[in-house]
């Protein structure tokens, strides 16, 4: 453990350099059939989990993740714990920093996300909050670049509710350098303070009302649902964010090789019809499993206390590449060279049979007239 934990609470609380790090470890990782040597948490490492709010892929990708880490995972839920009756989070992360190496918490308020790290001594993780979902976007950026390349300058469009997901896209937006257009109702849109922080970052945001123009020429379009946890205005937010769902007609005026992403769970219907979610355009399956290769580079970027290995695994698996070809040019000219050697000896020998050939058939002739002249 570490007396100064690193703690993975949001993006815009880290620089470009060490996100990007995270997500080349992240590519490393899910390129790698095991894991690395070099990118292995300390032996007997365990991960508290804290589910306040429900989860399928939050719960089963941290717990996948330090499995194949080789470390393990502790699963507990708040109404299961002193948290649950009274206890305050200052005591609950003093006392989990004596027996665990990390703490993950997927909860509603962002403030007790907050609590838990200026009490524990050892990394804390944004698993969700109602502000922010950091651990998403990590996954869906590390989608972004397997499909389309670099998204540095790329355009994004999220469609629908300015929701926690949204937010860190507005975080994700000012660290990797792209334009993020956000179409809202009114009444649905990013908080100012938000987009002021952001605007300040040199980040570029557009912010409009018109699904449409957002999604006109984006190279990604992303949406969630209409429906959080704990939302009562059902019918009314249903009414409003009708006109932001993303059916086949919108996709179509995005680029033509756009991808089409959503956190899931999806709720068909609403925010997105069948045709987008199963299309050729819908990466959301991939980006469903990129959260598992995220989440465990940030777990080893945490519980090794910031050190990740200067692996550049783009031009790493070009390298194997570029010398297989290259010896595989050096195999053809040497063949060639072979060949062309063959060849001239093969016409060499040919000459110098025919040669033999003719010189023995002008000969014969010779020595054969006296007899053939005798029987005439």
């Amino acid at each position: 453990m570490s007396s100064t934990p690193l703690h993975f609470l949001d993006l815009n609380a880290l620089d470009t350099r060490t996100l990007r790090a995270i997500l080349d470890a992240a590519v490393s990782l899910k390129r790698a059939r095991n894991v690395p040597k070099a990118l292995a948490v300390p032996d007997g490492a365990v991960l508290a989990m804290i589910f306040e709010k429900p989860s399928t892929r939050t719960r089963v990708s941290f717990e996948m993740a330090m499995h194949q880490l080789g470390g393990a995972a502790i699963v507990l839920n708040a109404q299961d714990m002193q948290l649950g009756r009274g206890e305050t989070i200052a005591d609950t992360a003093r006392v989990l920093s004596r027996y665990v190496n990390a703490i993950m918490l997927r909860t509603g308020p962002h403030e007790g996300l907050l609590e838990f790290a200026e009490y524990a001594d050892i990394p804390v993780i944004n698993a969700l909050t109602a502000r922010s979902h950091p651990c998403q976007i990590m996954a869906d950026v590390l989608t972004f670049e397997e499909h389309k390349g670099p998204i540095k300058g790329r355009v994004v469009a999220w469609l629908g509710d300015a929701n926690n997901v949204a937010t860190s896209w507005v975080h994700a937006a000012a660290r990797f350098g792209f334009t993020l257009r956000m179409a809202s109702p009114a009444d649905f849109g990013p908080d100012p303070e938000l987009l002021a922080w952001a605007r300040a970052e040199g980040a570029s945001i557009e912010v409009m009302g018109d699904a449409k123009a957002a999604a006109t020429d984006a190279d990604c379009v992303v949406t969630d649902t209409w429906v959080s946890m704990g939302d009562k205005d059902v019918e009314a937010r249903r009414a409003a964010l009708a006109p932001f769902r993303v059916d086949e007609a919108l996709m179509a005026l995005a680029k033509l090789d756009a991808i089409f992403m959503h956190c899931l769970p999806a709720h068909r219907g609403d925010e997105v019809t069948d045709a987008v979610m199963d299309g050729p355009q819908s990466v959301v399956w991939d980006e469903a499993e990129n959260r598992l290769h995220a989440q465990k580079a940030i777990l080893v970027w945490c519980l090794n206390n910031g050190r990740l290995p200067a692996l550049q695994p783009a031009k790493k698996a070009k390298m194997p590449g570029a010398k297989a070809a290259s010896r595989q040019a050096a195999s053809k000219k040497a063949g060639s060279k072979n060949a062309s050697s063959k060849t001239v000896a093969a016409k060499k020998a040919g000459a110098k049979k025919k040669t033999a050939k003719r010189a023995l058939t002008k000969k014969a002739p010779a020595k054969k007239r006296p007899a053939r002249g005798g029987k005439r």
